[in-house]
């Protein structure tokens, strides 16, 4: 990416389902540090995506709960609400105003061949309408602020080239109206795998409970984790994520937390237990999250200012996201609603 200048910075955006009560480790080192990073040098939009946390049936009021656990979590990793537009996704009418007519450019074909829906259907996910056209609303989402950068893991790819080929489609039929975004990989500071079944990535729905370290656990919770964690037994303090997942991971994730790099870590236990190692490694993971909890704290002791802040992000995002709405609907031929 090139680096922004004060005048005209450039724009990104990215958003997070909410669909858990606490993000864990590799979500925080995965995302938020580089939407951290990235709200430094770029007009940084980020959002709760609520709608698209509707693909799957959940209670209303845990919707409504996580929706604010969410957006709370941004603020205390770090994205600040006075740089970044931070805002619920449903907050601004214009991302499901501009999916519609997205969906209309659509093919059956392209949605059939989306492999997330696959995946998710072969897992048991419920197959509804909704999931099997999330990339659209996806789409919208990111066209709508027609911006330069999105921030995405590996596994949002497919997501992202379907939203660059509407975007060139409608451009190609109706004139120039949407930024082509350029995406941004996401480069993980740090792998983290889970705890227990360490050749497999740390994740929320996947992992056990042991093999989480939920943002949201108590610090001797947290400890306890880590302590559990699988190692091997030959006992050397190596870092070999072939042969020695469960100590490399242990060792990964002392590094992100400490900022000490890894062969520094090995030369400091070579010759000692895997204990000492995960006692340094829990100091560090409960020496990082003490902070982000006590934020957590404060911003879920007073929801109304959350919604301040989350009504203010909106406000900000419309500004954008309209005239981007009013040039869709122009181009495509919507008659103009008199006021």
């Amino acid at each position: 990416m090139p680096d922004a200048t004060p005048a005209t910075p450039p724009r990104s955006l990215s958003g997070m389902q909410p669909t858990s009560d606490s993000l864990h480790l590799g979500n925080y080192l995965g995302a938020l540090v580089n939407w951290v990073e990235l709200q430094e040098r770029t007009d940084a939009f980020y959002f709760v995506a609520d709608l698209h946390a509707q693909t799957v049936p959940t209670d209303p009021e845990v919707i409504r709960r996580r929706t604010r656990v969410t957006a709370a979590q941004f603020i205390a990793g770090g994205v600040d609400p006075e740089r970044s537009a931070l805002f619920c996704q449903s907050h601004v009418r214009e991302h499901t105003e501009v999916a519609w007519i997205l969906a209309c450019q659509t093919g059956f074909g392209e949605m059939s061949r989306m492999t997330q829906f696959k995946d998710k259907t072969t897992k048991g996910q419920n197959a509804n309408v909704g999931l099997f056209t999330y990339p659209v609303l996806m789409a919208s989402d990111i066209l709508l602020y027609r911006p330069d950068f999105v921030p995405v893991g590996d596994d949002q790819r497919q997501h992202l080239e379907i939203t660059r080929d509407l975007a060139t489609r409608f451009n190609s039929r109706f004139g120039q109206t949407f930024t082509v975004p350029e995406p941004y990989i996401l480069k993980e500071s740090a792998r983290i795998m889970d705890l227990q079944e360490p050749q497999n990535k740390m994740s929320g729905s996947t992992s056990p409970d042991k093999g989480l370290l939920l943002l949201s656990d108590e610090p001797s919770r947290l400890a306890k984790k880590v302590r559990s964690a699988v190692t091997d037994t030959d006992g050397e303090i190596r870092f070999d994520p072939e042969s020695k997942a469960g100590v490399s991971n242990l060792l990964t994730i002392h590094s992100a937390m400490s900022r000490r790099p890894v062969a520094e870590l090995v030369a400091e236990y070579a010759g000692r237990g895997y204990g000492d190692l995960k006692k340094a490694v829990a100091e560090a993971v409960v020496a990082a999250v003490e902070p982000f909890q006590a934020r957590m704290a404060e911003l879920m002791d007073d929801p109304a200012e959350l919604d301040r802040i989350l009504a203010k992000g909106a406000a900000r995002a419309t500004e954008i996201a309209r005239p981007t709405r009013d040039a869709v609907y122009d181009a495509v031929g919507v008659l103009p609603a008199q006021r």
